[in-house]
Parts: C-alpha cells; sequence; structure tokens
C-alpha cells in the first residue's frame, strides 16, 4: 500500500476510535504500559517525547515523573481525535507540563538533540516505515538518550488477532499488514540495531486482557482498535455477523459472560549510544 494512504487510514481510523479507546483499553494495556515506564525510568528534569502517544495514557505517566526538576513531555499522534482527548484530561487534571501536537512519527518537527528519552508504546506497529520512526526518534535524543518501545506480541500469542481476518474477510482493511512481525522473536532487537541503537533491555509480557461480558469485548476490538474505520462502514447485518464470528474465536477463553484472552507484548529499551 502507498504509504500516504496508510497514514491517511491510520488518522481517520483513529479518529474514529478515540472515544471508545480509553474505556476499552486502559485496564487492558495498564501491565504493558507500567512495565516498560519502569524499564525507561524517566527521571526529574527529564525531556520526554511520546510517540503515537493516542489519548496520554503514557504521556501523562511519564509527566508525573518528570516534573520535579522542570521536567516535560511532548505527546505527538496522527489522530486529530485522540489529541483532543488528551488535551481534555491534561487541562481536566491540572497537568501543565504535558503539551500535545498532531505529528507524524516518521517525520518529526523537533529540533535535534531536544529529548532525553523517546517513548513509542503500541504504536510503532501502525507506521509505514517503522525504520523511519526509529531514525527520527534518535535523531532527537541528546548523545545520552534513551529510546523505549513495546509492541504487541506473535500473533500465535494474542488472542485478539483473529480480528484481522474477520474484518479482511469482509473489507481489504490494509490497516496493518505487517502488525505482529515487530513482536516476533527478536524482530524489535534487530530493529533497534539496525537503526544505531543499544539494546539495554528487553523484556516479554505475557498478561490477559479482562473483558466483563461479549459486547465490552467485541467494542473494544471493533470501535476501540485498529479496524475502527472498516468497522463504521459497516451495515447492521455485517456488524452483527462479524461479532458473532469474533466470540467463536474467543469461546475457548470465556467464563460465564466474561473473558480473559491471552496476550503477549515485547518491550526494549535502548541507548543512543554504548
Amino acid at each position: 500500500m502507498d504509504a500516504e494512504v496508510q497514514r491517511r487510514i491510520q488518522r481517520y481510523g483513529w479518529d474514529r476510535a478515540a472515544g471508545s479507546y480509553e474505556p476499552s483499553w486502559r485496564h487492558q494495556l495498564s501491565r504493558a504500559h507500567a512495565e516498560l515506564l519502569e524499564m525507561a525510568a524517566p527521571a526529574p528534569g527529564e525531556r520526554v517525547l511520546d510517540v503515537a502517544c493516542g489519548t496520554g495514557l503514557m504521556t501523562f505517566a511519564a509527566a508525573e515523573r518528570v516534573a520535579p526538576g522542570g521536567g516535560g513531555v511532548i505527546g505527538i499522534d496522527v489522530s486529530g481525535k485522540m489529541l483532543e482527548e488528551a488535551w481534555l484530561q491534561a487541562v481536566g487534571s491540572g497537568v501543565d507540563n504535558a503539551i500535545f501536537h498532531r505529528m507524524d512519527g516518521e517525520s518529526l518537527a523537533i529540533p535535534s538533540g531536544r529529548m532525553d528519552l523517546a517513548i513509542c508504546a503500541l504504536g510503532l506497529m501502525y507506521m509505514p516505515d517503522p525504520r523511519q520512526c526509529m531514525h527520527e526518534m534518535r535523531r532527537v535524543l541528546g548523545e545520552e538518550g534513551r529510546v523505549a518501545i513495546a509492541v504487541w506480541g506473535g500473533r500465535q500469542n494474542c488472542g485478539w488477532s483473529s480480528v484481522f481476518p474477520i474484518v479482511d474477510a469482509e473489507v481489504a482493511s490494509q490497516v496493518c499488514p505487517l502488525f505482529f512481525s515487530l513482536g516476533e522473536s527478536s524482530a524489535l532487537v534487530a530493529l533497534c540495531e539496525e537503526t544505531g541503537f543499544v539494546v539495554r533491555q528487553e523484556r516479554r509480557v505475557f498478561t490477559h486482557l479482562e473483558y466483563a461480558d461479549p459486547m465490552d469485548a467485541c467494542n473494544a476490538v471493533f470501535e476501540g482498535g485498529p479496524v475502527a474505520l472498516a468497522w463504521s462502514r459497516f451495515d447492521y447485518v455485517t456488524r452483527k455477523r462479524l461479532r458473532q464470528q469474533y466470540l467463536r474465536e474467543i469461546e475457548q477463553w470465556r467464563d460465564v459472560d466474561r473473558y480473559r484472552i491471552p496476550a503477549e507484548f515485547a518491550l526494549v529499551v535502548a541507548d543512543k549510544r554504548a
């Protein structure tokens, strides 16, 4: 797919998902986010960039860590609607050391050497050119800077992954054809090394995505996730059929009406130089 088309799909898709994203995913991603933050260890006074920040789940957590000493965080995303949600939260909670800009992670409008830490939590899989994003994050880091990356793990370890072929059978969504590839084996480590980073720490996180009922489980993947744009174009009959297909796929993880769907994340922290 043409890179510009893919970027537009990402932008419009996450605009659609913005209102459902936090209710569907805040708790589900909390362990991966917490472990990545621990590994990244943002320190008081540091300048942090959060790439593909969405509604600011990682942005606000990092902002709290760096606030003493005058540190701050810049959150960037291609989705204006996601950033609107982030700004509303910042204003509502009185966070004054986090700002948000609509910006492409592959072309950062940030001066070189400005940041101490760059975070990209579950956003790299959506980039048309992940290597270019890594190069850009490296460029904006100071000489002692570091990057903290999280991606979804292997497809076979992510029980919700069946949503992609289910949707693709109806329409060529082409949201992220290589979605799980960065989570396979040592792919993320290799990407860091290929783009000039020195890997400091690698971690695999195995957890479960917990949903209270079938509607909750379906809303998360169809309305609050990467296929939201395609989902918005389906009629009622198609949506009903796709929900039924997805619920059959995740039936093995159902306990009465609740679901505990397995998930894996790959996490890496790497330094700009040894």
